[in-house]
């Protein structure tokens, strides 16, 4: 449906809906999350009433037509395959089916598999709409040098004219994960490299935790100066680099929301059980002994400091706005993050950090070579090894 959202409306075929945009300099783009669906428009100032209008009738009647959605349909089972050869891309499949229950919607990819993207036609997305997309649950950000510009007189000409009645709140289950320690192996026979991806579930953004796992985490793998990378990749020259990260998944006051906590990268084949090894020390190093001061104050400078540099752009504080409009946070909730980040100290850094990445309860995903990385790996003792076709 996202994707559909720019092929046309009840005035504009999809090639004249286009010429419009083309018209204005405006580019819309649409995608659709686990927590909703954004649909974004970058206009000059001067073009935006217009540029408005064109989204209002895209939200108030997108046209659905047969031809562009099966067009879309066949785009997308292309894609696939290509996704599927992609390591990265792979893992990231493995590590959700691997952690969330076969009935969880997470377990599965979020753009579809060929079965269920295969049955996608016109009416099931024109439902869907009907079904979800209302101006009662929408939110507008609109980001830029709005001098002389009367926005709301502009909003209410244009998205003003898109009605529809209310809409009950879809219930949605706690988000649930088994991250028992473990190993799998998406088997790539003759691969050269072999790509990883660690990780479990762990708190959102309304967790007082959240600011404190930010810099830990940063700490343990968020730069090229980190501790995953000044050993696996200076040290071992085992990779080109290797990152931790949390990812909000699903967002929620009543603190039933949960983030993906994760380790990624790539070693090559013959050394990935040293590299797993070395990492797992890495892991057992910070537990016991703790982030340093210096490592914390450079893990501030670089998180606050560069902020102002991280929003220059109107559409970086827009998509921003946005995700915190999507997770339920306050306007105010990045300004608060930075305040936060400056005043946590090295100790609750640490212990943020090894509460998100405790060494045996870690699901770990191995996309390469089986014949030659699964001895090695079982001889770790990080968990039991499993092997799947690629």
């Amino acid at each position: 449906m996202a994707r559909a959202f720019s092929e046309g409306t009840d005035k504009h075929s999809a090639e004249e809906f286009a010429a419009e945009l083309d018209r204005c300099g405006a580019t819309l783009d649409a995608h659709a999350d686990h927590p909703g669906v954004r649909v974004s428009l970058e206009v000059p100032v001067s073009r935006l009433p217009k540029a408005l209008g064109l989204l209002a009738d895209a939200l108030r009647a997108p046209a659905f037509a047969d031809s562009e959605v099966e067009r879309l349909v066949r785009n997308r089972l292309d894609e696939i395959p290509h996704e599927a050869a992609n390591p990265a891309r792979r893992a990231a499949k493995e590590l959700s089916k691997e952690l969330f229950p076969a009935s969880s919607r997470m377990s599965r990819p979020r753009q579809g598999t060929e079965e269920t993207v295969s049955a996608i036609d016109s009416a099931a997305v024109r439902a869907f709409y009907e079904r979800h997309v209302r101006p009662a649950t929408a939110t507008a950000v609109v980001v830029g040098d709005l001098t002389g510009i009367d926005l709301d007189a502009v909003l209410a000409d244009t998205l003003g004219a898109w009605t529809g009645g209310a809409a009950e709140p879809r219930p949605v289950p706690p988000v649930t994960a088994d991250d028992r320690g473990r190993v799998v192996i998406v088997d790539r026979p003759g691969a050269v490299q072999t790509q990883l991806l660690i990780g479990r579930v762990g708190p959102d953004r309304h967790d007082r935790v959240w600011s404190a796992q930010v810099l830990g985490t940063y700490c343990l793998g968020g730069t090229l100066t980190s501790r995953l990378d000044r050993v696996l990749r200076e040290e071992k020259g085992y990779t080109y680099g290797v990152r931790a990260f949390a990812q909000v998944l699903r967002s929620a006051p009543d603190g039933t929301g949960a983030a993906m906590l994760a380790i990624s990268g790539s070693v090559d084949t013959p050394n990935t059980g040293a590299a797993l090894d070395d990492l797992w020390k890495v892991l057992r190093t910070l537990a016991a002994e703790g982030l340093t001061d210096p490592e914390r104050d450079v893990a501030v400078q670089n998180l606050v400091g560069v902020a102002p540099l991280k929003y220059e752009t109107a559409a970086a504080v827009a998509a921003t706005l946005a995700d915190q409009v999507e997770q339920h946070l306050p306007d105010d909730f990045q300004a608060h993050l930075y305040r936060q980040l400056a005043q946590t100290g090295t100790v609750e850094a640490t212990a943020a950090v090894v509460s998100a990445f405790p060494d045996d309860r870690l699901v770990t995903v191995l996309v390469g070579d089986a014949a030659q990385i699964e001895e090695p790996v079982k001889a770790l003792g990080i968990g039991e090894v499993t092997v799947v076709t690629g």
